[in-house]
């Protein structure tokens, strides 16, 4: 099918200059929370990203006339953190060849490790025409400006097939998920696992138990500035004790819980009255899944991140039916207490080809690396009678 003579591709750079029923429109029913307006625009207005921060705005749309049809989340990095998806390694070897890596092209969601919808379109008009019709600008974005790079992180899987038949290369990322079995409450959850994990839990529970420690939960329509100031300073204090600052703001959650209270869910930690640890959880209900996203102490406690990110996050879930319950980037170890490892993909376009045959041989390996090591951990199932499903 030809592109229509009406068809134009903008670049915005600030996403209020887009109207938020007009970018949610292009949403699929499936896409979750951190695609809508409301989210990305908190994240500009807040300073989270543009300015200084290495992430300038850059957003990708396509118009019919003056229709908004289609659009990438699109930012030019000048940095790779924020990412979850590594390639240091690439910008080195880039620069020692005397090339200039940075500024790159990237669409994603900043801070964001979860898949999800990446070339967005109207529904009413042929979805293959404006996703070929954004990828191709993407990369005459690339060409005519002389960067390094595209890369679109943790898209769905149709995407990702539309994005390999335009060039671009895979890259596997494994994550770790938690699903529901219909379980009825936490005990039910436990008699789902090897004796090993069962016990391994239930002591690291009863650990916090001792120090005597409770729980609130806060749901985002009933949080207040306070809750939002204590989440805060638990979550920037870690950062702090990792050596490193905060990506986001204060400023930033407590926009977020005024524009997105249903999405929200806060679980605090206290000791005799007094918070001592915080983390958060993004709840979807249309998709029935909960998103494992920041956490934070302002106390040392052995075992209470697991405790507080984790199994009160699963009691959660349990008590609302969420299905499943995606736990981040990374982190095997939390295979131990009943999340499963999934494979997904993010793709990668390379403007010098010497250098993008140079990268598919890398991937090549890795992803045979991945592949080894996803069956490895299926070996270690924390499930009693179940293979992992990669």
């Amino acid at each position: 099918m030809a592109e229509p003579d009406s068809f134009q591709l903008e670049i915005v750079d600030r996403l209020s200059d887009i109207t938020s029923e007009e970018w949610n429109a292009l949403l699929p029913a499936d896409s979750g929370p951190f695609l809508r307006h409301e989210f990305l625009s908190a994240l500009e207005e807040t300073g989270c990203v543009g300015g200084n921060t290495g992430w300038q705005i850059a957003h990708l749309i396509l118009r019919d006339d003056q229709k908004l049809i289609g659009a990438l989340p699109l930012y030019l990095k000048q940095h790779s953190y924020g990412e979850f998806v590594f390639d240091w390694s690439w910008a080195q070897a880039y620069e020692q060849q005397g090339m200039q890596y940075f500024p790159k092209a990237l669409c994603a969601i900043p801070f964001t490790p979860v898949q999800g919808s990446r070339i967005l379109s109207a529904g009413n008009i042929d979805t293959g025409l404006i996703e070929r019709r954004l990828i191709e600008g993407l990369k005459a974005l690339v060409l005519q400006n002389n960067l390094s790079s595209a890369h679109v992180l943790f898209p769905y899987a149709t995407e990702a097939e539309a994005l390999k038949e335009q060039g671009f290369m895979m890259r596997d990322s494994v994550q770790f998920h938690w699903h529901n079995q219909g379980f009825e409450n936490f005990e039910q959850f436990l008699a789902a696992l090897t004796m090993k994990r069962r016990k391994n839990i239930r002591r690291e529970r009863e650990q916090v138990a001792r120090e005597l420690i409770s729980f609130r939960h806060v749901s985002g329509e009933s949080s207040t500035n306070a809750d939002w100031e204590l989440f805060y300073k638990c979550y920037a204090n870690t950062y702090l004790e990792h050596g490193s600052s905060p990506y986001l703001n204060v400023t930033f959650f407590k926009l977020w819980a005024q524009r997105m209270p249903n999405n929200l869910h806060l679980i605090i930690a206290e000791r005799n009255g007094s918070p001592i640890a915080s983390s958060l959880l993004v709840v979807d209900p249309t998709t029935s899944k909960a998103y494992g996203r920041y956490w934070g102490a302002i106390e040392h406690v052995p075992c209470l991140h697991f405790e507080t990110a984790y199994y009160q996050a699963i009691e959660y879930c349990i008590a609302h039916q969420i299905q499943t319950f995606e736990g981040g980037a990374q982190g095997e170890h939390k295979m131990a207490r009943g999340f499963l490892p999934k494979t997904i993909q993010s793709a990668h376009f390379i403007a010098d080809p010497q250098f993008a045959k140079a990268v598919q041989h890398f991937l090549d390996r890795e992803h045979q690396g991945i592949g080894a090591y996803v069956d490895e951990l299926a070996e270690h199932s924390p499930l009693k009678s179940s293979k992992v499903q990669p």
